[in-house]
């Protein structure tokens, strides 16, 4: 059962913003008259727009996804691909690191707020069968925190415990021999936390590529949101899911020349 906090959040209430605004009422209040105070006639003083939490915050966030957006797009950059096609990854964040110095094809179930310089969108649900100009049809290929939401219902996808795979196989059937998968997704002991997602174990993301793919890079980034780049990732560490709970595992993988895909099966014991 989801806690009282997370009930909190779904509903638009968070308690520990609350709590900061309401310490931070007394220093707007005093920054208000002084201010006020000394306004000269250059400004007309318009409506109040009160920000209560911020003056100790650092000057951004550089989470997860800040941390792997950059680094994928700087991969992608360096490889140069004929032809990048992306699933359902952040449009404000990934995809607009992309469009910056190159054309990026977008496919999501969702259709696109709207139009964006670089970007082509396809709407499309690749837990269906796959048309057949998409099979074999990219170098360059990437879905990062996506996976692990197929078949929830979250983004309006049918119900499907098994979506995931569906998914993984499709995006396998995309790539053209030679090509490249990123593919990224939360990591940590194997579950579901229904309707949010699917946290995966290592294991289980490395076997994903265990057969016709090669493992170029395997890229971990912790609870704490520091990077790891292991050359060992095949070793312990692997089982213990690098020590995270909810971390965030990228992988690199390039599949191999004339090679056919096979179904997904996922780890058995990778738990």
């Amino acid at each position: 059962m989801a806690s009282l906090a997370t009930w909190l959040r779904t509903f638009g209430v968070d308690a520990k913003r609350g709590i900061s605004a309401i310490a931070g009422i007394g220093r707007y209040l005093r920054g208000r008259r002084d201010f006020r105070a000394n306004l000269g006639d250059d400004f007309v003083w318009g409506r109040s727009l009160p920000m209560l939490d911020e003056w100790h915050e650092a000057c951004g966030s550089l989470g997860a996804y800040f941390l792997q957006d950059q680094r994928v797009a700087c991969w992608i950059y360096q490889e140069n691909p004929r032809r990048h096609v992306d699933v359902g990854s952040r449009l404000d964040g990934f995809i607009g690191h992309l469009s910056v110095f190159r054309e990026v094809e977008v496919i999501d179930i969702r259709p696109p707020p709207a139009a964006v310089h670089h970007v082509t969108f396809h709407q499309l649900n690749l837990m269906e069968s796959l048309p057949a100009e998409w099979i074999h049809c990219t170098d360059s290929l990437s879905c990062l925190h996506t996976i692990e939401h197929f078949g929830l219902g979250r983004y309006g996808d049918p119900i499907d415990v098994n979506g995931h795979r569906k998914g993984l196989e499709q995006l396998k059937r995309m790539v053209a021999p030679g090509g490249r998968l990123y593919l990224s997704t939360p990591i940590g002991p194997q579950r579901v936390e229904f309707n949010a997602h699917r946290v995966f174990a290592a294991a289980t993301l490395a076997g994903w590529f265990a057969e016709g793919w090669e493992i170029e890079r395997f890229v971990v980034i912790d609870d704490d949101n520091r990077i790891h780049e292991p050359g060992a990732w095949r070793g312990p560490e692997l089982e213990r899911h690098f020590g995270c709970r909810t971390g965030l595992g990228i992988v690199v993988a390039r599949k191999c020349e004339e090679t056919p895909v096979r179904a997904v099966a996922e780890t058995p014991d990778a738990r």
